[in-house]
């Protein structure tokens, strides 16, 4: 059994600790996404995923697949490729367009979990200079591919990526994270682990170990200023 979060109270979580093995990291469900409820999930290490129609859920997995300062590499064939690729890398100039973007049905499934709540909580934040956007562009002007996030202190937390065009939310990522990692960020929390982040230097990391290090990275008061042109 999992707790059930009443959404007109304030936001409290259940020790992580209770989260489940199967399915791996769900933890509550219920309660609402706001600024305020996700700045409280994030914190700790709890996010909200469920799909269309189902209840609220909150999950916390682990092992946390998350990229650090010290374990992030650009791998060579990434390298070529951003020498290769015509595109240009942007940031914070079409929030909309990517969260929009990443909301779209892939091809390969029927839903998404980027509900009309979900767009909501991250455009505020987005505003407010909490959440921030990477796109990428083709030489005509056209959006291909980018990713969003949330930032709390020196951490990263990705959450969704789209491409349109092969390779294009990889170079979007490329490009960003040498820029976020140079500009303090300690640690982007990847949630779960992808191939596509796997090349990075992504890491797994136990419960307390994850836990641990993300509290360290949330209370330093960093705030990013990223420039609207990466590359």
């Amino acid at each position: 059994m999992i707790d059930w979060l009443d959404e007109v109270l304030p936001p409290v979580f259940p020790a992580t600790s209770k989260a489940l093995n199967e399915p791996n990291g769900l933890l509550a469900a219920g309660g609402r996404v706001s600024p305020l409820w996700a700045d409280s999930a994030y914190r700790k290490g709890i996010f909200p995923w469920n799909d269309p129609g189902e209840a609220r859920l909150w999950w916390s997995p682990a092992p946390r697949a998350v990229i650090t300062a010290e374990s992030f590499h650009l791998p060579r064939t990434v390298r070529k490729l951003l020498r290769r690729e015509q595109l240009s890398i942007s940031c914070n100039l079409a929030f909309d367009s990517v969260i929009q973007s990443c909301a779209q049905p892939r091809d390969y499934e029927s839903g998404t979990w980027i509900c009309d709540e979900i767009i909501d909580c991250y455009s505020r934040l987005q505003r407010a200079g909490r959440a921030f956007s990477v796109e990428c562009w083709d030489t005509d002007g056209y959006l291909c591919g980018g990713f969003y996030g949330l930032t709390i202190g020196s951490a990263v937390f990705g959450e969704s990526m789209f491409s349109r065009r092969s390779n294009a939310s990889k170079l979007a990522f490329a490009t960003a994270a040498p820029i976020l990692f140079a500009s303090g960020v300690t640690l982007i929390d990847c949630q779960m682990k992808t191939d596509h982040l796997g090349q990075f230097g992504l890491i797994e990391l136990e419960r307390k170990a994850f836990e641990g290090i993300l509290q360290k990275a949330t209370e330093q008061p960093l705030q990013l200023m990223l420039p609207g042109w990466l590359a």
